[in-house]
């Protein structure tokens, strides 16, 4: 009897170094979230029923858009060292992240960095948008033939050359 109030402390030690293990190697984008609230002392707002509003956007764009993740930082009271944060988001992101594009005002007041990352037949996208004094970080997995096949729909098409079903407006009719 005397031993049995030794288990449940036995259990709360061996749980504590797993949570303080997990919460420290936190990465992708909670990671990259975290750390940015942590380094500019400001909280993110994750959008509410984001777990929804993906599995209707995958529904919707019949698999083209899934895992879909928002935070928005309003009232962002710096400006932001470009190379610091692209430090920071490639460490919390992780290796297979690759960054495409990085544009940086002279002030640091607005900031744009976007990576992808292969996932099979999909592509993974990470975007980190800074504008003033808001901050927008998204990451959403797009399946890129089907938004290819989507995109064409909105496509126009230019006409060709060769039509005569309309007179060129440069050309002399008389000639």
């Amino acid at each position: 009897m005397r031993r049995f109030w030794l288990i449940p402390i036995g259990l709360v030690a061996l749980l504590v170094p797993v949570v303080v293990l997990a919460g420290s190697g936190e990465g992708g984008f909670d990671g990259v979230v975290s750390s940015i609230e942590s380094r500019y002392h400001v909280r993110a707002t994750r959008i509410p029923f984001m777990g929804l509003i993906s599995m209707v956007s995958r529904k919707a764009t019949h698999e083209g858009v899934s895992n879909v993740h928002v935070a928005e930082i309003e009232s962002f009271p710096d400006d932001v060292d470009g190379d610091e944060l692209n430090r920071m988001v490639e460490e919390k992101l992780g290796a297979g992240w690759e960054r495409i594009i990085r544009e940086t005002s002279r002030k640091g007041n607005e900031q744009t960095l976007i990576f992808i990352h292969p996932e099979g037949d999909r592509m993974g996208l990470f975007v980190v948008d800074k504008d003033g004094n808001e901050m927008d970080v998204v990451q959403v997995s797009v399946d890129p033939k089907h938004l290819d096949d989507d995109i064409g729909h909105y496509r126009h098409h230019a006409r060709d050359d060769n039509d005569s079903s309309e007179s060129d407006p440069g050309k002399d009719e008389s000639d």
